[in-house]
């Protein structure tokens, strides 16, 4: 479409907005909320040891904090619309973005990562996770202990959900690729927390997606009904008792939503539906309905006939429970429309106990495929710790990559599985039944099995944790590099090995990722050199381009 007049145009004779006049009775104050473009949201990283630089970026370019965020991180409203940065901002914000100080979101997406309230140490699992926006959130919230296994059924979206891991530099993120209704309870007590960020026709999206005016029908909710049914009924058989699971749309369509939500507390009597608004302070939405018309492609109510699970609940005690969802509309946030449920299953829920017929032996199994990641061999271990000084912990091989990972990640790896509804036991020591594309954060390379150099989003947590890589030196020496990309060796304090290393600013911290050679040249990209050449006052010109 052109411009908002034709939207609005397009808008007034749509679908949509007959629909929306059955779900709420100020249908006109609904649409004039619904056109001006979203303006640019953002969430500054928190695991970055630099984020109140960041922070202090935003207010010095007329960003406002977004009042109802609780953390941990911040989050922002810049000056203009989504996209429409220009000059310096624009690079900036790129930069930013690019580093993983922070990452461009949706204000309105990051409430069911707020209502999920994931604590470190957990395993947690993004059902429906790409492009990874909500699983850096979720990791933000884990900090360096935990596991947030990011799901994506689409192959061509998990490069995604890989590279923007790999940017926020979150060791605790693990991509796995399934089909959510059928994801394997993998740990077998099941995951602390689901979200399930489901599939919809994305009704709530009119700020961003202009497309849905022509485009919307109810029958596409409809469609997705029941694969919206199966993948929270999946949330609920994969998640540890106490565990907590939310649903999540950009729908505002009853069918979408408090329909599914009726459809798995019918299915599963172990679930309590929490009050979302108490776990989303601040937020301005309103209670889930537990009324609503069947519509036809018309926007009108039709008496063409729909399966139950589509329909308004006939049980007394699931009406009386929807009111604790929370809508989202666009108008009264100033953002997207959302839908959100919180739900609990019961601590004292157990799952049915199957003695295992037969335990199989390893070499039973079929092994993980050979690109998968893996522990160090006790050879590759030695050579790592003889050139680093120490060993760290967490640390997988991976062709000629080093991953870093959690603690939680290896228990994972380790603990046995179960097949077959339980009655055949499996060994651990693999990822299997998971289809594990990715692990971690990339550490360090290697050539020929040995170490060449630690990569630039690793240097900042591991360098000075290796003595026998990094060097402590003076912030003019550190100036240089980043000015000119490359400086002269130093003649004293400094050991004359050739090869990767990581030297330290001895005033402020900064770690910078070097090759010494004759000479000693930067291992940085622009994006990263920028960002650090702003920190220290530095002029900056690219490197790349020469």
């Amino acid at each position: 479409m052109g411009s908002e007049g034709s939207w609005d145009e397009l808008a007034r004779d749509s679908v949509l907005l007959k629909a929306v006049s059955h779900w709420r009775q100020d249908a006109d104050t609904w649409l004039e909320g619904s056109f001006e473009r979203l303006a640019e949201t953002v969430r500054v990283n928190p695991l970055r040891s630099d984020s109140d630089w960041t922070e202090s970026w935003m207010e010095d370019n007329g960003a406002v904090r977004v009042p109802w965020f609780t953390g941990p991180g911040s989050a922002w409203t810049l000056p203009f619309h989504r996209g429409a940065a220009e000059g310096d901002a624009r690079e900036i914000l790129k930069n930013l973005h690019e580093t993983g100080r922070l990452t461009r979101q949706e204000a309105v997406s990051m409430l069911p990562v707020l209502a999920l309230g994931a604590e470190p140490g957990e395993i947690i699992l993004d059902m429906c996770a790409s492009p990874g926006s909500k699983t850096t959130q979720i990791a933000e919230c884990l900090g360096e202990s935990g596991l947030v296994l990011a799901n994506e059924v689409v192959n061509s979206r998990v490069n995604m959900l890989v590279s923007n891991s790999q940017r926020h530099a979150s060791s605790c993120i693990a991509v796995v690729n399934h089909d959510g209704r059928h994801i394997p309870k993998v740990p077998e007590s099941g995951f602390n927390r689901v979200l399930v960020d489901a599939p919809c026709t994305g009704s709530g999206t009119t700020r961003k997606n202009p497309d849905v005016w022509s485009k919307w029908l109810p029958s596409g909710g409809r469609s997705l009904h029941d694969l919206q049914v199966d993948l929270l009924s999946r949330a609920v058989a994969v998640t540890k008792p106490g565990g907590r699971i939310v649903y999540a749309t950009c729908s505002l369509d009853p069918v979408e939503d408090e329909a599914v939500v009726a459809e798995v507390l019918r299915r599963h009597d172990v679930l309590a539906l929490l009050d979302a608004s108490e776990l989303l302070p601040g937020v301005p939405g309103e209670a889930g309905r537990s009324e609503w018309p069947l519509l036809g492609d018309d926007g009108h109510p039709t008496d063409e006939s729909f399966p139950d699970s589509m329909m308004p609940p006939a049980e007394k005690w699931i009406s009386s429970a929807l009111p604790r969802c929370i809508r989202i509309w666009n108008d009264k946030i100033d953002a997207g429309g959302f839908f959100l449920a919180v739900l609990e299953l019961s601590a004292d829920n157990r799952s049915r106990q199957i003695t295992a017929a037969y335990t199989l032996e390893r070499d039973e199994v079929r092994p993980d495929p050979q690109d998968s990641p893996m522990p160090l061999s006790e050879q590759l271990a030695e050579t790592l710790k003889k050139e680093w000084g120490v060993l760290p912990d967490g640390l997988w091989s991976r062709g000629k990559s080093i991953m870093l990972s959690t603690q939680e990640a290896r228990d994972l790896w380790e603990n046995e599985r179960s097949k077959k509804g339980g009655r055949i036991r499996i060994p651990g020591g693999r990822w299997r039944p998971l289809r594990l594309i990715h692990l971690g954060q990339k550490a360090a390379l290697l050539r020929k099995g040995e170490f060449e150099r630690l990569v630039a989003g690793a240097a900042r947590r591991l360098g000075p944790e290796l003595p026998g890589v990094s060097t402590e030196v003076g912030p003019l020496l550190i100036d240089e590099l980043l000015t000119n990309g490359e400086a002269m060796i130093p003649e004293s304090g400094f050991k004359q090995s050739a090869g990767g290393r990581i030297l330290i600013d001895s005033e402020n911290g900064d770690c910078l990722p070097v090759w010494m050679g004759s000479r000693l040249s930067l291992m940085l990209a622009d994006p990263e050199r920028r960002i650090l050449c702003m920190q220290r006052g530095l002029q900056f010109h690219s490197l790349e381009e020469e």
